[in-house]
């Protein structure tokens, strides 16, 4: 009877714990209502379509005053550098990506760490700008992120071991990668950098489950796309058309690297990706629109083909990118819409379904390339406002240097904006400055830098901005193109932006301020030091009864490593890498 009853409930303790490892797993279903299930957050963006809203409001405007922090757990080592990875929640889980490509699994609630995973990264990889991670995706019981070395690697959420592991690309070719990958209808959807190493852009889509590919789709004119069918590639179309926008041969090293990742709004069956800028920078030696460089594309994810395009810098000379992210929303009426805030300074409001143009304005205060936009959004130049052609110069090594605003730094940059549909305000992370450019003559060679240009990053004069800043959160009104208030920063912004049905907008410095102002005034209410440069996006959920807000700290990315003056301006600040939980106070 003893030995009967001890098997009855070993065999009801199995199926408890198969039961609570089958619910722990996250579904396509789970995926596609992650911006309306506050008790977690399974995807970049907090929800695909990128918003970056909690629909939670135990912390408000009213109760902000008493957050305080909950836990925080260090990254540790001397594998500090920027931190700009967004976590993700799941089943009481944390999972967030640090520096070097490493992966933390915690206790959400306590911080307590659960395990760690350490990629083994090759000698001469070559990521451009830091050594950074911005996050992964949650599928079934797999945890998925991309490395330095241009590999995707699922990793068992529950150990950390790795279930499969692909190859993105050749590291000695100059790819890598950096963006959190994103789900979408059980695939998982991936981009790749290096752009300035004159590789190849494009966007592939894999099994979630496997790794498997099953399209992929080149983001460079003239490349061809492919479907796979029982692991096989089979021609799935050419991009656009050879040698329509690329002169000659250039279009073989275009650039155009998907180095941000993408958005996926499973109401238009559309995935959107922002694509970087064409190789080399020298643009005289490219002349042409450069299709699809400096673009948003809409990819059909159950085809891999391009739906739609549309480009904000043709010709690009100044690496303006077009890489960030493309923020769906749905209007009173029911249309849907994205909004895009340009490395080119510029905000753009498209037709989600259609690319068509809708409204376009200038969300930075100085821009020295362009007077605006036609009718169809596509930017007035101004010549002189280009650098140089050094075939032209006296010697043939050095066009004409211009001054140009903004920097390629960008008006904006990796950190990702924040849409809120109880204001109707997208609430951007912008930085005022300019750049000394000039044009050079190269050759491509692969593992080589590929750039044509020489720079310098300069701060603006307070004159022409209105104030003594870099970094300012704004506050944009898509309707009108206004900005609607703005809180200004010292250092540039480099971390990305929550906004909460609570009426609230948490957004962190580099001098290490995690804030929180009013979504609809901009006062800030809230401020708290972590004690390192905060340049990743914010997260909230809740659990237990409580609502928690997370970010990862730790200075770094590419202000200080290409940042010129502005640089010298913030070297003072210390690096770091920990991540900060905070929950409101019980009085």
């Amino acid at each position: 009877m003893k030995r009967t009853l001890t098997s009855v409930l070993v065999a009801s303790a199995l199926l408890s714990l198969s039961a609570t490892s089958a619910l722990a797993k996250v579904t396509d279903k789970d995926i596609e209502n992650d911006a309306t299930t506050p008790g977690d957050v399974v995807s970049w963006g907090v929800g695909t379509r990128g918003q970056r809203y909690s629909t939670s409001t135990q912390i408000n405007t009213k109760t902000v005053k008493d957050l305080v922090p909950a836990w925080s757990f260090s990254f540790g080592g001397e594998k500090q550098r920027g931190q700009e990875s967004q976590p993700v929640v799941s089943n009481g889980k944390m999972f967030v990506t640090g520096s070097y490509s490493r992966v933390f699994a915690l206790d959400a609630k306590t911080g307590h760490k659960l395990w760690q995973y350490e990629h083994r990264l090759p000698d001469g990889i070559m990521p451009c700008c830091d050594v950074v991670n911005r996050g992964g995706a949650l599928y079934d019981n797999l945890f998925i992120f991309a490395t330095l070395d241009a590999q995707l690697v699922a990793l068992d959420q529950d150990t950390g071991k790795v279930v499969w592991k692909e190859k993105l690309g050749d590291y000695a070719a100059g790819y890598s990668a950096t963006a959190a990958p994103i789900i979408a209808k059980g695939m998982v959807l991936t981009g790749v950098s290096g752009g300035e190493f004159g590789i190849v852009g494009r966007v592939d889509a894999r099994d979630a489950k496997t790794g498997k590919l099953v399209w992929t789709r080149p983001v460079v004119e003239g490349h061809m796309g492919y479907k796979y069918v029982d692991g096989k590639p089979v021609e799935n179309g050419i991009s656009g058309t050879l040698n329509a926008t690329w002169p000659g041969e250039l279009w073989k090293t275009g650039g155009a690297a998907t180095w941000l990742g993408g958005t996926y709004d499973p109401d238009t069956g559309l995935a959107y990706f922002g694509t970087g800028n064409p190789a080399p920078w020298n643009s005289h030696l490219r002349p042409g629109d450069n299709l699809f460089s400096c673009s948003t594309v809409a990819i059909d994810v159950a085809t891999g083909k391009i739906v739609w395009h549309f480009q904000s810098t043709p010709n690009d000379g100044w690496d303006f990118d077009g890489v960030n992210e493309f923020i769906t929303y749905k209007t009173k009426d029911g249309k849907i819409l994205g909004g895009k805030a340009d490395r080119n300074g510029f905000f753009y409001v498209l037709d989600a379904k259609t690319g068509k143009f809708q409204n376009g304005f200038p969300f930075v205060k100085k821009q020295t390339w362009a007077t605006g936009l036609t009718a169809d959004g596509r930017p007035k130049f101004i010549p002189e406002g280009r650098p140089g052609d050094p075939a032209k110069s006296a010697d043939g090594k050095k066009g004409n240097s211009v001054f140009a605003a903004p920097s390629f730094l960008g008006g904006k940059n990796q950190m990702p904006m924040a849409y809120s549909p109880d204001t109707g305000y997208f609430y951007v992370p912008a930085n005022e400055w300019g750049m000394e450019i000039w044009h050079e003559p190269i050759t491509y060679k692969k593992g080589a830098a590929y750039l044509g240009a020489g720079f310098t990053i300069k701060t603006l004069d307070p004159k022409d901005i209105g104030g003594n800043y870099i970094g300012a959160l704004r506050a944009v009104d898509p309707k009108t193109g206004k900005i609607v208030w703005e809180v200004q920063n010292n250092a540039p912004l480099w971390g990305g932006v929550l906004t909460t049905k609570g009426g609230l907008v948490f957004w962190g410095t580099p001098e290490g301020f995690l804030k929180a102002a009013d979504a609809k005034t901009g006062k800030v209410l809230w401020e708290f030091q972590t004690g390192t440069g905060v340049v990743a996006p914010p997260i909230a959920w809740e659990q237990d009864g409580e609502e928690y807000i997370g970010v990862a700290t730790g200075w770094g990315g590419a202000v200080p490593l290409w940042g010129g003056e502005v640089a010298k301006k913030v070297n003072m600040l210390n690096q770091g890498g920990s991540m900060w939980v905070f929950k409101l106070h019980k009085h």
